[in-house]
């Protein structure tokens, strides 16, 4: 069937009822005869409309709390018809069924319902069966009906009738097919996804997941890749819920960027005073505490100036106007903080290519979940990793017992290296990096690069010394040979915190204390490839 098909009958059965009585009205006006059930029949009638009962046409009443009202020929059969078919036809005429010609469905709000936090039967009695039902049936016959799952193609639908003198294309029925069909698909998703972690199935047999269309990119990684933003519906504040102020549409780079720098800086309680992390290519270029905003994002940004121009900027506390002149004085692509003061959007409305977003929150570091990487023929899926070492967690190694600042220092360098791409290596000095050297095939070579950072920085900033000489270090796995230990040394570090667990861990340990470092162990890993 190519033709265009006139629209005379539509059941509508929506738990969304926004934008429906004006949607409703304007098919009436059609002449579009309406079928509907329960809260959709009572809505539209309180607006004046006139709508059939589906119990009417089926001859039974809803029943069993709502559970059972459309499974029924009279309505499946009415979707499922073929119009072209004659033994179709007759078994129509036969049995007293009507076509229908739309269907309008949106399903109960079970990914809501979960969200809430409510309990395993709540979410149990928020499962749709008759409306995934019905769209399947009316999507797998969209050679001559249409189906509506969304609102916000409630207009695309009466411009293609205002279009096509009241009768749809079957390019359109295809693309609404499409779109109902991902949707009863993201909807068994959610619901298996969920029900895995209710019952505590870590590994189920298939596992499925699911996003909504956020934003069209203008390309991926590259300009030759395609590329598009997904949103899940988790509510985990980020760049995926943040509010964007102004600037630019966000690049695909620019988005993971942005989660890479707020996922960071969310390790540091807001509590506990402000901290900054600027990113690039998805690696930290500096990270720091300090007493204002403005004084974390200088420290910040004077551990590696040169990486920092183009970079992302994220603050765990809400972003004053101070802080937004400071920023402001480098190129900066994105600004993510959970708030921002109107003096620092006025200061950043002149920056026209600055994004700066808000997110009314923080990401919860403890919090688990499942993160996802596409390999040839599958993916993998894990736990995100929400490892946190506390004093109380570390194990002294050495002869040398560290102080009290270096502990501090260890820690929060042990924070920021699981956000290094390894092989990672971070030094630390007063609660700010001074070097950071990511993403190699040799831990000696990070450890060098962060080493060779510093002194640059330090001959930047006229230092007499680069910062790297008496800084804490950490490494986001084990040292594997005394060798790296031996280059932390040169640098000037003096205190190491690392997993342990290498089988030449008595060499490593020796080697520290030849060279006088203070060393401990976590027993906790943090790769990140």
């Amino acid at each position: 069937m190519t033709h265009p098909i006139p629209i005379k009958r539509a059941l509508i059965s929506v738990s969304d009822k926004t934008g429906l009585i004006d949607f409703a009205r304007r098919l009436s006006a059609r002449g579009v005869e309406i079928l509907s059930t329960g809260g959709s029949a009572g809505a539209l009638r309180e607006a004046g409309l006139t709508v059939v009962d589906v119990a009417d046409v089926t001859g039974f009443p809803e029943m069993m709390d709502g559970r059972v009202k459309t499974l029924h020929p009279k309505v499946h059969g009415g979707l499922l018809a073929l119009r072209d078919n004659q033994e179709h036809l007759a078994a129509m005429e036969a049995h007293g069924i009507g076509p229908i010609d739309l269907l309008v469905v949106n399903l109960y709000p079970f990914e809501e319902t979960v969200a809430k936090g409510a309990d395993y039967d709540t979410c149990i009695e928020n499962i749709d069966i008759g409306g995934p039902a019905m769209i399947r049936a009316a999507a797998k016959n969209h050679g001559f009906v249409s189906v509506i799952v969304d609102v916000e193609d409630y207009d695309a639908l009466l411009a293609e009738l205002d279009a096509n003198d009241d009768r749809t294309t079957l390019a359109f029925r295809r693309r609404l097919a499409q779109v109902a069909y991902a949707r009863t698909a993201a909807y068994d998703a959610a619901v298996s996804s969920w029900m895995a972690g209710a019952i505590g199935e870590e590994t189920p047999r298939r596992r499925a997941f699911a996003g909504t269309l956020a934003q069209g990119l203008r390309y991926g990684e590259n300009p030759h890749q395609q590329a598009a933003f997904y949103v899940t519906g988790e509510t985990r504040p980020g760049v995926a819920t943040a509010r964007q102020w102004q600037g630019k549409e966000l690049s695909y780079n620019n988005i993971n960027d942005t989660d890479a720098a707020f996922e960071l800086v969310a390790e540091f309680d807001p509590a506990n005073g402000p901290a900054c992390a600027i990113i690039k290519h998805a690696n930290p270029c500096g990270v720091a505490r300090g007493e204002t905003a403005i004084e974390a994002y200088r420290r910040a940004f004077d551990c590696d100036r040169t990486s920092a121009f183009g970079g992302i900027v994220a603050l765990n506390q809400p972003l004053d106007g101070a802080t937004a002149e400071e920023i402001v004085k480098i190129f900066t692509e994105v600004v993510i903080a959970p708030d921002a003061d109107e003096d620092a959007k006025r200061i950043f409305a002149a920056k026209k290519n600055l994004r700066l977003l808000t997110t009314g929150g923080l990401p919860d570091p403890a919090a688990g979940g499942l993160t996802f990487r596409q390999v040839a023929g599958g993916f993998l899926a894990q736990g995100r990793d929400n490892g946190h070492v506390a004093r109380a967690d570390l194990k002294i190694v050495t002869a040398r017992q560290p102080s009290e600042a270096e502990l501090a220092d260890m820690l929060f360098a042990w924070t920021v290296a699981k956000h290094v791409k390894s092989n990672a290596i971070v030094y630390a000095r007063d609660l700010a990096t001074v070097g950071i050297g990511a993403g190699q095939m040799s831990r000696v070579d990070s450890t060098r690069i962060g080493r060779r950072k510093s002194e640059d920085m330090a001959e930047a900033l006229g230092l007499p010394q680069p910062l790297t000489i008496g800084a804490a270090v950490a490494s986001d796995a084990f040292f594997p040979f005394a060798d790296g230990i031996e280059a932390l040394a040169e640098a000037g570090a003096k205190a190491v915190i690392q997993p342990g667990g290498s089988m030449r861990d008595d060499e490593v340990i020796a080697a520290a204390d030849r060279l006088g470092l203070a060393m401990v162990f976590t027993g906790q890993r943090h790769f990140r490839h």
